[in-house]
């Protein structure tokens, strides 16, 4: 019974924190417009991502942990929360993009990326997508 009071606080303090880090950083409303307005694309790229057998293990199945994340109806943040509600899932996924390009580099993310090289300059200025250092 112990360990699952544990548990519950440990939950309880990362979502805490992550609701100061959002509070913050309070995410640009212009951000995150352009944000939504990739979204189809970036579903579409995460997975292709998943799925893409040449990429190692571990970023596959972080790529698929985060579009079962995405799928689920309950978030960190609940998104009818305005800014924050759809903040916590942008943080997640430039996180476990952030991954994928440190280890598949970001080469691996433009060649599955499905839309425009605008939308693509988009995702990477919004994302901080970088090619990792060699």
């Amino acid at each position: 019974m112990r360990w699952i009071v544990s548990i519950g606080v440990g939950l309880l303090a990362v979502w805490i924190a992550l609701v100061l880090a959002l509070l913050l950083a309070k995410p640009d409303k212009l951000q995150l417009r352009e944000a939504l307005r990739l979204l189809p694309d970036l579903l579409r790229l995460l997975r292709r991502l998943a799925a893409d057998r040449t990429l190692p293990r571990g970023v596959r199945i972080r790529l698929g942990l985060l579009l079962a994340y995405l799928a689920i109806p309950f978030d960190l943040i609940p998104d009818f929360i305005p800014v924050l509600g759809y903040a916590d899932d942008a943080i997640i996924v430039t996180a476990v993009l952030r991954s994928t390009v440190r280890r598949a580099g970001l080469d691996a993310v433009r060649r599955h990326w499905p839309g425009t090289d605008a939308g693509f300059a988009a995702l990477t200025s919004l994302t901080g997508l970088r090619p990792p250092p060699r």
